[in-house]
């Protein structure tokens, strides 16, 4: 593993004033990469929690700072929010002080495709064979940046040539395929629903099943729960796994430092 003991990491999220759960995986990343002591300070900060984006930089001492975007897509926010927010003007600013290199966002890192697929697979064990599986990779969706569902097109295509899942198809929360269509995107059997987001937050643990027509309402949050709803659910003869968001996963860690190892190799 390579080593920047002389450099500060910044791990930014998106944060929720209406969900606390939103920010849980970019802290536990946070603690999980400051063990390994590859950098020599690891911090977060957020778009809608503290600390925030403006105020972060003062408590970083090192001069030169690698951020990488804890977001699931290159869209609107990881090229338009965040580095009008961090005052940034390209892959590498002299800004507040600091050299500030940017990375790109996890999301769209190739190691999520085998990540994607093993949660897929942990979720149906082995009671289910993958070829009767319809593997679906719901998203947000969004008119303000059509590069907001390109990671996720990404991930399906890839999916579908490397594993053997029966059908691998990607839907959306607000644009169509519709993820609340689920019941006629696929006649598979066996269908896994694989949330492409950070957190089991907002949209991933309360709304999407209520779309999928697994609650009725929006639950409380997943913080509040003594623990994540069992799997799987039957409708009309069919069987529905319903995962955790993606974010979740310890592997994600190691996809940061994969795009700050990216960074540097094209740079």
């Amino acid at each position: 593993m390579f080593q920047k003991k002389n450099s500060a990491l910044l791990i930014l999220g998106h944060g929720s004033t209406e969900n606390p759960d939103s920010s849980q995986p970019t802290w536990e990343m946070v603690d999980s990469i400051s063990e390994t002591g590859v950098f020599s300070s690891v911090h977060c900060a957020f778009w809608k929690e503290e600390p925030s984006f403006r105020q972060i930089f003062a408590a970083i001492d090192e001069e030169e700072v690698y951020v990488v975007p804890n977001f699931i897509s290159e869209g609107y926010f990881t090229r338009q929010v965040l580095p009008r927010e961090l005052e940034l003007e390209g892959d590498t600013s002299h800004k507040h002080g600091k050299i500030i290199h940017y990375c790109d966002p996890v999301g769209i890192h190739p190691s999520m495709t085998g990540i994607l697929a093993e949660r897929a697979l942990e979720m149906i064990g082995e009671s289910v064979s993958p070829a009767d599986v319809a593997l679906i990779v719901v998203g947000h969706g969004t008119n303000l940046n059509k590069k907001s569902t390109d990671s996720i097109k990404t991930q399906v295509d890839r999916l579908r040539e490397g594993y053997q899942f029966g059908e691998v198809l990607d839907a959306y929360m607000e644009e169509a395929p519709f993820i609340a269509d689920w019941k006629t995107l696929t006649d598979a059997s066996n269908v896994v629903v694989v949330p492409f987001f950070i957190a089991d937050g907002l949209h991933s643990f309360q709304d999407i099943p209520v779309m999928l027509g697994i609650e009725s309402e929006p639950t409380v949050a997943a913080s509040q729960m003594e623990k994540f709803p069992e799997s799987p659910h039957s409708f009309d003869g069919r069987t529905l796994f319903y995962s955790r968001a993606i974010g979740t996963d310890p592997s994600m860690a190691k996809v940061i430092l994969d795009q700050v190892a990216h960074f540097d190799e094209i740079h």
